[in-house]
């Protein structure tokens, strides 16, 4: 399981119009590339079914809410607490995005398409807000990923449709080479 994290650093008590818009357009990312989607601290009560409905009646993004409430409908959609010794264990391994990974902890797209293939999960953090994610979460995390492989630093929504996309990518690509198909997510190749 891949799990797509936003992690609310801009205000924990009241929403604003940029945590839904960051929902609204995380939602259909994660629809597209088969994720979970999961929202940490942010300042929303309900099932996560009653959020997606909520949501959806106040954007015209992926079809006025459609895939997020497709999300919430097939149990993809999660709404979590700030961690305060760790992560759910439901949602495997924490990595924090950053444009700067520290050494130590530093792991590639590639490595996380590898081990998702073979049944490792993964809650992949992305930071809303001007700061990104917190220091502590830095420390949390048991790694570090720099999706860009560059270390250049993306506004928050390029990093929420980039991050699924290149795993996904990844993780179809070493299947194809692997399986030897000629398929490739209903494209075929005219080899």
């Amino acid at each position: 399981m891949l799990t797509l994290a936003l992690y609310n650093t801009y205000d924990t008590r009241r929403l604003h119009e940029a945590h839904l818009r960051a929902i609204a357009r995380a939602g259909p990312v994660a629809y597209a590339f088969d994720f979970h989607l999961a929202l940490v601290g942010f300042p929303l009560e309900g099932k996560p079914t009653d959020v997606a409905e909520e949501i959806a009646k106040n954007t015209t993004i992926g079809k006025g809410g459609k895939y997020l409430l497709e999300l919430a409908q097939n149990n993809k959609f999660h709404l979590l607490d700030f961690p305060k010794g760790g992560f759910p264990p439901q949602f495997g391994i924490p990595v924090a995005t950053t444009r700067k990974p520290s050494e130590e902890k530093k792991i590639t797209p590639l490595e996380v398409a590898e081990r998702s293939l073979r049944g490792e999960s993964f809650i992949l953090l992305v930071g809303l807000g001007r700061h990104g994610l917190p220091k502590e979460t830095f420390k949390l995390a048991r790694y570090h990923m720099d999706i860009t492989g560059r270390g250049v630093s993306l506004e928050t929504c390029t990093a929420i449709g980039a991050i699924p996309s290149k795993i996904r990518t990844l993780m179809e690509a070493l299947q194809w080479k692997t399986d030897g198909q000629k398929n490739w997510r209903g494209y075929s190749s005219r080899l």
